[in-house]
């Protein structure tokens, strides 16, 4: 009887359907940048902020003082050379109209007679602080500003975190109950909790839901892709999993035009998150995986849908091809002990892991430290992710040829060599660490982009999904520690950070050459079918070695056996 991708490829391996359900399901991936990202929006630091004191604002309207001459009564002169210090401590005075004259409230620097403004007490913010802002952003919102600068991090570890949990249990109902009805109900509680974030009655409740937005938005990407690769046969692998992570690049290309056009934060998180309840249609338009169907033991709904991917496509399938294969083995969920318990799958399991939290780690030190920081945020936030897009046609136009390994090993050793030549170039050479250090960006880019589907293919059907959201976890530690990474250890040595970022990249490099090439093989079914790959190159070289000492041995004896 035919194997499934026997099946797949008499129903056609990229025919119309695969490419109406993958058109489809490229749409998720830049709603997932959207929660990915939107927190340089959401939470934009003010152009300028000071302490509030409702007795100074008060005679401030009584003399009339614009803005920035309340501000210079406010912000402490001392702290010139600090000023962000100055940001959080204001005059310790009592403000009243006794304090001035009328010549000094046309003049308000010159307001004090007994002494001068260097010489005032300084005290800590009490009664909040005032923004000049044309947006309105969730640090003006919650005043995440001075002591509570932290929670503004805060909320993008929980997304993070949210990640991280995601991976773990919607991964694992993916294998388990589907992963059609995980994407549905990830799709609308993505949708659901950015609603409620927009409408946080307090900071506490957005960090929750920004948590739940978490969990839910990696149920969508993951399992998105798991369909995608699942639809299409071996040759077409390569090509999806590339150009759905360019619908990532591009959500990211979009997101500074919705922050430009809409003028607030609440705004911004209605616009990127009510496009996800536009996914619950696509219960009429997704099939669930056959493969993960066949594996289930539900033959007759597989075998139904590749009925329909055959006939969209225009094929015709025989009824030898209806009798495809079924495994005999009793239905097996998933398990966190399958992906360690035989050699391969652990070796593969434990170097992926690595692999996902160096790029993690890489990807956004870099983009913290070195992404473009001058003009308009919005213009250089979609430059920097302009810069993203050579990656894919990079590996495009080279996957096929040299196979998986080798890019990958090479894009991850490449970022590490950057990240330790930019780090030992003088600043006085700006040009030269500028240029190192986008070609670092470009290398981690294409890491990121190959360890998605070089994950997809080393692990067999009823623990891909939640093999890949388990590795992918890793990504989500890496996104939560790589910030203090960066920070803490800049504060030792501003070039220590991209040391470890080279070293960690380097040593990725060697590890992930001893995977298995997945070039132009089948998706692996079975754990024994993971076991299995490489071993035929394996065999046919000790083929050939007992060859050669059978031919030694002839040649040793004459010819006489």
């Amino acid at each position: 009887m035919p194997t499934f991708d026997e099946v797949l490829q008499e129903a056609g391996e990229f025919g119309r359907y695969q490419k109406r359900v993958f058109s489809l399901l490229c749409m998720t991936g830049i709603t997932f940048a959207f929660s990915f990202v939107a927190i340089v929006f959401l939470g934009q630091i003010p152009e300028s902020y000071w302490c509030r004191s409702t007795e100074l604002a008060e005679l401030s309207k009584v003399c009339g003082w614009s803005p920035q001459e309340e501000r210079n009564l406010t912000v402490p002169r001392v702290h010139a050379e600090q000023p962000e210090q100055g940001l959080c401590d204001t005059y310790d005075i009592t403000w009243n109209a006794s304090s001035i004259s009328p010549l000094s409230c046309a003049s308000p620097m010159d307001a004090f007679t007994n002494q001068s403004l260097d010489q005032l007490p300084i005290k800590s913010c009490q009664d909040g602080w005032v923004y000049e802002e044309y947006r309105t952003t969730i640090i003006s919102q919650y005043h995440l500003v001075c002591a509570d600068a932290w929670k503004l991090d805060l909320t993008q570890a929980s997304l993070n975190l949210g990640f991280l949990i995601g991976a773990l249990t919607l991964g694992y109902a993916a294998d388990r109950y589907g992963r059609k009805v995980t994407y549905l109900i990830s799709s609308f509680g993505v949708g659901l909790c950015g609603v409620i974030v927009a409408f946080a009655p307090n900071f506490y409740v957005l960090v929750f839901f920004r948590f739940l937005q978490g969990i839910f938005g990696k149920g969508t990407w993951m399992t998105c892709y798991v369909i995608i690769t699942e639809l299409v046969g071996s040759k077409q692998r390569r090509i999806v999993g590339i150009v759905v992570q360019m619908f990532f690049t591009l959500g990211v290309m979009i997101i500074p035009g919705i922050a430009y056009l809409i003028s607030t934060w609440q705004g911004i998180q209605l616009a990127i998150s009510l496009p996800n309840f536009v996914f619950l249609l696509y219960y009429w338009f997704i099939p669930e995986s056959p493969r993960w169907l066949l594996i289930r033991k539900k033959k007759d709904k597989a075998m139904h849908i590749m009925g329909d991917i055959a006939k969209t496509n225009g094929r015709y399938l025989t009824p030898n091809y209806c009798q495809v294969t079924v495994s005999d083995e009793d239905v097996v969920n998933p398990s966190c002990m399958d992906l360690v318990r035989t050699p391969q799958m652990r070796k593969c399991t434990i170097i992926l892991m690595y692999a996902w939290f160096t790029s993690a780690v890489i990807y956004q030190g870099l983009v913290m430290r070195l992404g473009i920081v001058s003009g308009s945020l919005y213009t250089d936030f979609f430059i920097s992710a302009v810069v993203e897009l050579p990656a894919a046609v990079i590996i495009l136009l080279s996957i096929d040829r040299v196979g998986r390994r080798l890019p990958f090993a090479l894009s991850n050793a490449g970022a590490g060599v950057a990240c330790l030549i930019t780090a030992a170039i003088s600043k006085e050479i700006l040009w030269l660490k500028i240029t190192l250090a986008t070609l670092g960006r470009l290398g981690i880019t294409m890491a990121f982009e190959i360890v998605y589907f070089i994950n997809t293919e080393l692990y067999p059907t009823p623990l891909r999904n939640f093999g890949v959201s388990l590795c992918s976890g890793m990504c989500d530690l890496g996104g939560i520690i790589a910030p203090f990474l960066l920070f803490r250890l800049a504060e030792i040595w501003v070039e220590l950070p991209l040391i470890i970022f080279g070293i960690l990249g380097i040593i990725c490099g060697g590890l992930v050459m001893l995977l298995p090439e997945t070039m132009g093989i089948s998706l692996p079914e079975t754990i024994e079918d993971v076991e299995n790959l490489g071993r035929p190159l394996r065999n046919e070289k000790k083929e050939k070695m007992d060859t050669a000492i059978f031919d030694g041995h002839l040649k040793s004896d004459g010819g006489r056996l």
